[in-house]
């Protein structure tokens, strides 16, 4: 069975809580992607900043991105998935929470992320067709 951890991307690295948006922009920037979880400072998740959040939230409504913080993005509890959930498990919750990118806990640590491209890589073409219809529904 193909667990998240498999097809997970390990070390993510967090932007704190009280980071700025700039400041979050700037590491997505330096690592090359489009999102970052929201750690707080006990260290757990408080949810995902994306490129497009910083787009939308922040600089089409005027903010100034050097002043906004990182944690005032984060909505709700964060979906996430457990390290040891099945492929199944993944697609399931990326479909029915229409996410692109999935935080991988183990206990209550972060220790990797599963993103769009990780199971398009890791899974048959029919079940990967069907998450992206879903997604993108």
């Amino acid at each position: 069975m193909t667990t998240a951890r498999d097809i997970m991307t390990p070390d993510v690295t967090c932007i704190g809580a009280q980071e700025t948006v700039l400041e979050a922009a700037k590491k997505m920037t330096e690592l090359g992607v489009g999102a970052l979880p929201i750690c707080g400072t006990d260290n757990k998740l408080k949810g995902m900043l994306t490129d497009r959040d910083i787009v939308v939230k922040v600089l089409g409504q005027g903010k100034d991105p050097a002043e906004v913080k990182a944690g005032d993005l984060a909505q709700g509890e964060a979906v996430t998935i457990g390290a040891d959930d099945s492929a199944e498990e993944i697609l399931r919750t990326m479909s029915e929470h229409k996410v692109r990118r999935l935080p991988v806990i183990d206990g209550h640590t972060l220790v990797g992320i599963v993103a769009q491209a990780d199971v398009a890589r890791a899974l048959p073409d029919p079940k990967v067709g069907d998450l992206l219809e879903a997604i993108s529904a």
